[in-house]
């Protein structure tokens, strides 16, 4: 029987859920996902709990608040004026409480996503945690196949 090892490649299913219970993701009515253990596709502490399950297992685990994906940090929460918003996209737009906004990277090759928790005259107040930060997951998991 084939044990998950890092760099494993894995066919599996898998659901994780939020603290109040609700799915985040759920591949159990779809197709099965695939992925490599190490690059990143799923959380390191997630992918730490795959490590030595037998192909064949299902496994629920209860992962505490901040270990998946970190802490909040409240330095992560930053205004950011209209004008540059402006700059970077629809001059136009207009932001409500809860959108999320796509942020190019500074290299501009990638994007990164902010939520908008508070909206001034000339700014908006942007939260860019994960957001699961700081909080409980569930993490269940059906490995079909390990290589």
């Amino acid at each position: 029987m084939n044990l998950v090892q890092p760099g494993s490649f894995l066919t599996l299913h898998y659901r994780l859920a939020g603290p109040d219970g609700t799915d985040i993701v759920n591949t159990f009515a779809d197709k099965p996902a695939t992925l490599s253990l190490g690059t990143g596709e799923l959380a390191a502490a997630l992918e730490q709990r795959l490590l030595g399950l037998e192909e064949g297992a299902r496994e629920v685990f209860d992962v505490p608040a901040g270990e998946a994906f970190g802490e909040r940090n409240p330095e992560l929460l930053q205004r950011v004026k209209r004008s540059l918003l402006a700059e970077l996209g629809d001059p136009d737009q207009t932001y409500h409480v809860g959108d999320v906004v796509q942020f190019p990277t500074p290299d501009g090759q990638a994007n990164y996503a902010g939520v908008v928790r508070e909206v001034g005259e000339d700014w908006l107040l942007f939260d860019f945690n994960h957001p699961l930060a700081g909080r409980p997951v569930t993490f269940e998991v059906q490995l079909i196949g390990v290589l």
